[in-house]
């Protein structure tokens, strides 16, 4: 029997960065350049913090299919409450490379630095909101990250392990993604 190939529905990227106290997330920041989807293309910031979503860009349409499909059903956002959603129309100024992030809008500020390696992750079993995808992309797990919120860093840090192999962090840059369903 053979299977009906997956259609792609999202390119790009998808740097993000999860800062914990303890094993408890006290903030999580997926920053997202879609290249290409159904709901069109350009940037936006997605932000837990404190109980709040806050979903920022300028399409609202992508934004929040963006945060209802993808960043609410990911591992790293597991046992967070979604219940609470600010959806902003505005600028999202991302500065990506295989070296780092910065991303900025309204007034907060991403960054993720310090590469500590790469890897090709793929799979066909991802399981989002009760559907299954599969995601093709880049890893590169970052020894840094924070979250500045009106120029105040939040409190929490990433969980990085180097003695891993691969090493493995909660601040990461998901670069060249293909999600299919």
């Amino acid at each position: 029997m053979t299977e009906t190939p997956r259609t792609p529905i999202l390119r790009g990227a998808n740097p993000t960065v999860q800062l914990l106290d303890g094993d408890e997330t006290v903030t999580l920041a997926s920053v997202w350049r879609v290249d290409e989807s159904p709901m069109g293309s350009g940037t936006a910031l997605i932000l837990w913090h404190a109980g709040l979503v806050r979903v920022i860009g300028i399409d609202p349409g992508l934004t929040s299919w963006l945060s209802g499909r993808f960043v609410r059903h990911l591992p790293e956002a597991a046992g967070l409450d979604w219940s609470q959603v600010d959806v902003r129309t505005d600028e999202v100024a991302v500065e990506l490379s295989e070296s780092g992030l910065v991303a900025r809008a309204v007034g907060i500020e991403v960054r993720i630095d310090d590469v500590l390696g790469e890897r090709a992750v793929a799979t066909d079993e991802l399981e989002l909101d009760g559907v299954e995808h599969s995601l093709a992309l880049r890893l590169l797990p970052c020894r840094r990250g924070s979250i500045e919120l009106d120029g105040v860093a939040l409190a929490g840090e990433p969980r990085v392990d180097e003695t891993a192999e691969p090493p493995r962090s909660t601040a990461f840059l998901a670069l060249d993604g293909v999600w299919s369903r």
